[in-house]
């Protein structure tokens, strides 16, 4: 395989994981906005709305980053430290959760396996963008696959968001 960036390769797959992104953050707003006094009066619920907001903006940022002509070593070091910096978050999220606020993370539905695809995602980010500054083609199989998997951990967190206000509904309604 050439090491030459191509992106006009990735172009579509990009332009569709991008659109993706943004379709999503589009969808959790309508979500949102027909739940918003149950997601509003329920920290763990509002938290988790405020992520998934903020991480599908992160993959629209990454999308435009990639679609962007640039040097295929500057675009490395920019998904870098994206992925650090959401790796670092995701520690913090974890630790706090596991370990410190056991409590508001078992009332939340914390799951070390979600929070464990969030890292997986990241490493495989970070790894990504550590080949793209080698100049290898690997970091963007590397960079898809840690999108693929942030993408899907994102849906599963807005579907734990739709059951857990779904069932408080329906609590409500008995009650």
């Amino acid at each position: 395989m050439e090491n030459a960036y191509q992106p006009e390769l990735w172009r579509d797959a990009y332009v569709m994981l991008g659109t993706a992104a943004a379709a999503l953050i589009g969808l959790l707003f309508v979500v949102m906005s027909l739940h918003l006094d149950e997601i509003a009066n329920n920290a763990v619920y509002r938290i988790r709305a405020r992520n998934n907001t903020f991480y599908l903006l992160v993959m629209v940022v990454e999308a435009t980053l990639i679609l962007i002509p640039q040097p295929m070593a500057v675009l490395g070091v920019e998904l870098i430290a994206i992925n650090l910096s959401l790796l670092l978050l995701h520690l913090r999220n974890f630790y706090t959760f596991a370990y410190m606020s056991k409590e508001v993370g078992n009332r939340g539905g914390f799951q070390a396996y979600t929070s464990l695809r969030f890292i997986t995602s990241d490493l495989l980010g970070i790894a990504g963008g550590v080949y793209l500054v080698e100049l290898s083609n690997w970091g963007l199989y590397l960079m898809t696959a840690s999108y693929i998997i942030f993408l899907g951990s994102v849906v599963f967190n807005a579907w734990l968001i739709m059951l857990g206000v779904g069932q408080a509904g329906r609590t409500t309604k008995a009650s």
